[in-house]
């Protein structure tokens, strides 16, 4: 019955999906919903969109391991990346009126730089897909008692999030993400409140969590512990502001308030709602700690799963799952689109330079078809954890995209050599001491992002910028 439930609300998110569809007749509409999108549905999709599998599976297996010190990259960096984003990038993006990331750093600096960006983005995202549809796996898994095998539930998860991105673009991610943004807030919330009360109140939890010194955060006063927080703090703060589809959001807005406010109190809602998968996963610790044991040396990914078929009444399971579902599918959703619209129009244009807007549309479609069968793939052949696919996704724009953008939008004097050394340092460092291994006090990917930041100073004082761009169109 439960399974049957689910199965209910899927499809009810791919008729929302599908009646959504009606609204594209172009492809800005597909992309960026027709810039009409009002201040309630941003922040819900900036929300829902980071709100995924990671943070309820992920997050909360990690901090009934390590407490909040394994926590500085996700919650805490990517809140950070999502107010920064608002507060200082999001204006001057949103005044240029383009498509994507990859416009900027074409209009800014050369087709070469926006094609080498632009895969960097794409591939970025190959993890963080996956990690959606690895749960999606879990979770069917998990509901039909092994019936579905996890290769099963992915295959199945993956089809439904692609059907109803497929046909409406941002216009579908934005109305089911809303709805399903009210699912995850309403069930988290309602099965937190049984969970506390079955362990004797909240009270009590925190303390115990308090006393186990969960809540510890700060790194020790040795180097070593201090450079590898500050590593992971940055990796998302900074790596993750390069990405397409915080962007988009932003870009979706009907106007330039929107745009700001809603990425940046959708940051603000993502750090405090994030506490409440950690409240129920260490609620469990107290009401089952025979159980918590078990999967935490199986699959610690499994314990709320588990916890909540075990020891939740039928409706709070139904309530639980329905929430999930929702987590995963609006991050899925959104986190599909979002490169399959870099590579249509920054990759694929530039070797088909000629398309009409309905042929433009239907290569994004395409796309978006194609990315989310090679993310499946890999979802399905990889061994990573949820948290580790997503944690790992953001080196390869920390150390690749970063250093030009944040340049080219505030800095007027970088050039188009700033950004080819910077590309060329902070990714040759990087893969250089990933794939040697070198064992280094400081993380490779946040010495290419040093190397990035040199390679722009050295060419932008080599060969000055000569771009004659519009003042006003940059937002400075």
């Amino acid at each position: 019955m439960l399974l049957g439930l689910v199965a209910i609300y899927l499809l009810a998110s791919i008729v929302i999906g599908l009646l959504s569809a009606r609204k594209v007749h172009s492809a800005k509409d597909y992309i960026t919903a027709g810039r009409n999108l009002p201040l309630p549905m941003v922040l819900a999709m900036v929300f829902a969109t980071w709100f995924g599998a990671e943070t309820v599976l992920g997050i909360s297996a990690t901090f009934l391991e390590g407490g909040f010190r394994g926590l500085i990259s996700d919650p805490l960096g990517a809140s950070i990346c999502l107010v920064i984003f608002g507060l200082i990038f999001a204006r001057p993006l949103y005044r240029m009126n383009l498509l994507t990331l990859g416009d900027f750093f074409r209009i800014r600096y050369n087709k070469q730089t926006e094609m080498i960006l632009s895969l960097c983005i794409v591939i970025s995202y190959l993890g963080w897909v996956a990690a959606q549809v690895t749960a999606l796996g879990l979770v069917f898994n998990v509901l039909s008692y092994d019936v579905l095998t996890q290769t099963q539930g992915m295959l199945i998860g993956a089809a439904v999030v692609l059907l109803y991105t497929l046909f409406g673009g941002m216009w579908s991610v934005a109305i089911t993400t809303f709805v399903q943004m009210i699912v995850i807030v309403i069930g988290l919330l309602a099965v937190s409140w049984m969970a506390g009360d079955m362990a004797g109140g909240f009270d009590k939890v925190i303390s115990s969590a308090s006393a186990a010194g969960k809540f510890e955060f700060l790194p020790r006063l040795e180097w070593v512990d201090m450079i590898a927080w500050i590593a992971a703090l940055v990796t998302m703060a900074l790596g993750s502001i390069p990405q397409q589809d915080v962007f988009a959001r932003v870009n979706s807005s009907q106007n330039e308030r929107v745009a700001i406010w809603g990425t940046t109190l959708g940051g603000i809602s993502y750090f405090f709602f994030a506490a409440v998968p950690l409240f129920l996963a260490y609620s469990a610790t107290m009401i089952d700690p025979d159980l918590v044991a078990r999967y935490l040396g199986k699959d610690s990914q499994l314990i709320l799963p588990m916890f909540i078929l075990e020891k939740m009444p039928f409706f709070m399971q139904v309530v639980f799952f329905g929430a999930l579902l929702s987590v995963i599918m609006s991050t899925a959703s959104g986190t599909l689109l979002a490169p399959s619209v870099t590579f249509s129009e920054n990759i694929l244009k530039s070797v088909v330079p000629h398309m009409s807007d309905k042929q433009f549309l239907w290569a994004t479609k395409l796309t978006v078809a194609c990315f989310a069968c090679i993310v499946t793939f890999y979802a399905i052949y990889t061994d990573a954890s949820i948290h580790t696919m997503v944690e790992h996704a953001y080196r390869i724009t920390l150390a690749g995209a970063f250093v030009p953008l944040a340049a080219g939008l505030f800095w007027k004097r970088a050039s188009n050599l700033g950004a080819s050394l910077a590309i060329t340092f902070d990714l040759g460092v990087w893969l250089l001491l990933e794939f040697t291994n070198a064992e280094l006090l400081v993380e490779p990917h946040l010495l290419g992002l040093i190397a990035s930041a040199f390679g722009m100073l050295i060419g932008a004082y080599l060969v000055p910028n000569k771009h004659d761009f519009d003042q006003v169109k940059m937002g400075q």
